[in-house]
């Protein structure tokens, strides 16, 4: 077989969600389980585009996690996305994909970038140092995708999306992010029957939101584009689209929404010596808008679906974390 669309990260949570939105298309993409193909192994890699030579790629796969998780494993978070990065993009090219799309994260913008965080704000200052090395993999994905375009001619794109929640996501609760660890925490807490919860840091930051089945339409969409209407909206040096809804809450009141959700009615605490992170992520989607596309899932809406997940999921001994 050869030819069709590569989906790289198929078994994540973004790469899942974009795989059951092509097949709901009527397409069925190529895919590779970590154990059937090792993305940052570069001859594994060769090998399998050599031999395949697909028509598109879809690079959603990435090593992610949560501030501890960033902070404690900063070498394995740099190396595993780098090498992923640079041995799918550049063999997709030897093998002459033109078409490409590279997964990013809101993360590659400066710590205190003006907000909302428009793409021209990449590399104006300083990251946030608890995920900087992952920010930085992220970074040189974009640039790798620019590079092979301007020099090439090749038709590689980049989406940066916000943060992520939904069905697939990693519950664990030290290495997952926000989101899926407060669905953990207080459900575990609604169980137990404990009468406060304790959230890492101030609760004072805001963060943005996307589900994940919209990151997925959103990728499709952008990918889908044709080459002038891409072009009209981005250029060669500044060519990521950021995806997101536009829309952020602060971390506390994410809490009280899902522990509204989770059925908690404790008390909720705040540890102020544990990390904040950047004081306020908000994505500026207008680029993407402009091209057609906004977000469709509420976040109440979106936390109530994934925690229905969650419990289907945990009943069939199925989360990952």
């Amino acid at each position: 077989m050869s030819g069709g669309i590569f989906l790289a990260g198929h078994r994540g949570m973004v790469g899942g969600a974009i795989l059951r939105q092509l097949r709901a298309r009527g397409t069925q993409p190529l895919t590779r389980s970590h154990a059937e193909l090792d993305l940052a192994d570069q001859s594994a890699v060769r090998s399998f585009m050599q031999a395949e030579r697909p028509d598109a790629v879809i690079l959603a796969a990435a090593k992610v996690g949560g501030i501890h998780a960033n902070d404690t494993y900063p070498a394995d978070f740099i190396y595993e996305n780098l090498m992923i990065e640079a041995n799918v993009i550049h063999q997709a090219h030897e093998a002459g994909v033109q078409r490409l799309l590279f997964l990013g994260s809101s993360c590659i913008y400066p710590r205190l970038a003006p907000q909302p965080m428009a793409e021209d704000a990449l590399l104006t200052g300083r990251l946030e140092p608890t995920n900087e090395p992952y920010a930085i993999a992220k970074i040189a994905g974009i640039k790798l995708c620019e590079s092979y375009s301007r020099q090439h001619g090749r038709d590689y794109r980049s989406v940066m999306p916000t943060n992520l929640y939904g069905p697939g996501d990693n519950f664990h609760p030290q290495n997952s992010h926000v989101l899926p660890a407060l669905i953990r925490r207080f459900h575990e807490a609604v169980r137990e029957g404990r009468e406060e919860v304790t959230i890492w840091g101030t609760g004072t930051p805001r963060r943005e939101f996307l589900h994940v089945d919209d990151m997925a339409e959103a990728s499709l969409f952008v990918m889908a584009l044709s080459d002038e209407t891409y072009a009209a909206e981005t250029d060669p040096m500044l060519s990521h689209i950021n995806v997101g809804t536009g829309e952020d809450i602060s971390i506390a009141d994410l809490a009280r929404l899902v522990a509204d959700v989770t059925g908690y009615q404790g008390r909720i605490g705040f540890d102020t010596g544990k990390p904040d992170g950047t004081p306020r992520k908000l994505m500026d989607v207008s680029r993407l808008s402009r091209l057609g596309w906004t977000a469709r899932t509420s976040l109440e809406d979106g936390v109530r679906e994934t925690y229905a997940w969650f419990l289907s999921a945990a009943e069939e001994d199925a989360l990952r974390g």
